[in-house]
C-alpha cells in the first residue's frame, strides 16, 4: 500500500481544488483537523459526523475529504458534539479535510459537473450566482423531452426517488446547483432555463419557479453531493496511487 506525506497531500489539494477561489466560503476549507503525518488510505464522504468517522475508523482511514466540514465561520469553543467528534478523528488519528462551495464549483471535480456528465448534458455555461461566483452549470439535451422522462434519468442515474413539480414545460435547457441550491433560481430567467435540478426542496421555490414558469426536480441534498468527493477521490487514486474509500452514511433528504 502506498502511502504520501500529509503536508505534501494537503497542499496539493489545496491547489487542485482551487481553495483561494471562494475566500467567502463560510467553511473553513482545507485541513481542518491534523492526523497522521503519513497517509495510506484515504476516505471520502459527504458529511463531517460521528457516524461517518467511526465508519472511517473502521476501515483504517487516516485522511478522510469531506464536503461538508466541522468548521464553519471560526470556532470559539470545543465542547459538546464538536468536541466528541473531534476526539473520535484524534483517538484514531485521521486528519479531516474539508472542501465545500469549491467542489460544488470545480469544473473538473465538482459536484455540479459531475450531474452534468452523468446525466447526459452538454454543458453551455456557468449558473447560479453564490457570494459573487457562479457554482452551478447550465446544461443542454439534444432534444426536448418531458419531464416525467427526465426525472426517471436523474432517479436511475443517482438511485433516487426525486421530486419533480411540473409548470408546463418540456425539458430541454437546464441549471444545476447541488444541495441547497434553489436561490440560484434568480439566475434562470437570464439564461432561458426551462429546468431546474437542485438538491434539497424550498418553500420559497415554488412560486418563484411558479411565476418564471420553470419545472423543479429535487434530487436529495446528500445525494446531489455525493460525486464530487468521488470524483475527487478517483483523481487522488490515479495521482497518487493510494487506496481510497467512499465512507457513505446517506441521510434521505
Amino acid at each position: 500500500m502506498n502511502s504520501l506525506l500529509l503536508k505534501k497531500l494537503v497542499s496539493f489539494l489545496n491547489h487542485e481544488l482551487s481553495l483561494s477561489e471562494f475566500p467567502r466560503d463560510e467553511s473553513a476549507n482545507g485541513l481542518q483537523v491534523e492526523g497522521s503525518r503519513e497517509v495510506r488510505k484515504i476516505g471520502l464522504a459527504v458529511d463531517a459526523c460521528d457516524a461517518v468517522f467511526e465508519k472511517a475508523a473502521e476501515q483504517q482511514v487516516d485522511f478522510l475529504l469531506v464536503h461538508h466540514g466541522l468548521i464553519w465561520g471560526g470556532v470559539k469553543s470545543i465542547t459538546g458534539i464538536l468536541r466528541k467528534r473531534i476526539k473520535v478523528l484524534i483517538d484514531h488519528n485521521i486528519s479531516l479535510y474539508a472542501c465545500h462551495l469549491p467542489l460544488d464549483w470545480h469544473p473538473e471535480y465538482g459536484n455540479n459537473v459531475q450531474l452534468l456528465r452523468l446525466l447526459g448534458l452538454r454543458k453551455t455555461g456557468e449558473f447560479g450566482e453564490y457570494h459573487g461566483k457562479r457554482i452551478g452549470y447550465r446544461g443542454h439535451l439534444s432534444r426536448e423531452i418531458s419531464l416525467n422522462d427526465f426525472k426517471a434519468r436523474v432517479d436511475k442515474k443517482l438511485g433516487v426517488q426525486s421530486q419533480a413539480i411540473d409548470f408546463n414545460r418540456k425539458v430541454k435547457n437546464i441549471g444545476i446547483v447541488s444541495g441547497g441550491g434553489w436561490s440560484a433560481l434568480h439566475d434562470a430567467e437570464e439564461h432561458d432555463i426551462d429546468t431546474f435540478l437542485t438538491g434539497e426542496p424550498s418553500h420559497s421555490a415554488y412560486t418563484l419557479a411558479e411565476e418564471l414558469k420553470i419545472n423543479l426536480i429535487f434530487a436529495g441534498h446528500y445525494a446531489t453531493e455525493t460525486l464530487g468527493v468521488r470524483a475527487a477521490g478517483e483523481m487522488l487514486s490515479r495521482k497518487f496511487s493510494t487506496e481510497t474509500v467512499f465512507v457513505d452514511h446517506p441521510t434521505g433528504l
